[in-house]
């Protein structure tokens, strides 16, 4: 079965940092390239990073050089390091495979506040 594990998200100041953290399946880890999706209140969910199996990462151009994503093999995990946040960074995250399988975990919810 495949799962989408992701952490690390919580309450930070506006200019604060974060890490999220997503396990996903050793089944597929090494197979796809590895996505950071957000979603706010009715909106789409909507790409912020990718990281491949090999090319170039992207990023969404709202978020380059304040995120950077990475990826541990040894673990099956894909991170997301943000710093800089602001209230528009405020929103759940999901992370996936790219292009995105139908499934979906519990995502973890960021939240900027004074």
């Amino acid at each position: 079965q495949v799962q989408f594990v992701e952490s690390g998200g919580g309450l930070v100041q506006p200019g604060g940092s974060l890490r999220l953290s997503c396990v996903v399946s050793r089944s597929i880890f090494s197979f796809y390239d590895l996505g950071w999706y957000r979603q706010g209140p009715g909106k789409q969910r909507e790409l912020v990073a990718r990281i491949p199996i090999g090319g170039s990462i992207y990023y969404a151009d709202s978020v380059k050089g304040r995120f950077s994503i990475s990826r541990d093999n040894a673990k099956n995990t894909v991170y997301l390091q943000m710093s800089s946040l602001t209230h528009e960074n405020a929103t759940v995250y999901y992370c996936n495979v790219h292009p995105p399988l139908g499934y979906w975990g519990q995502g973890t919810q960021v939240i900027v506040s004074s």
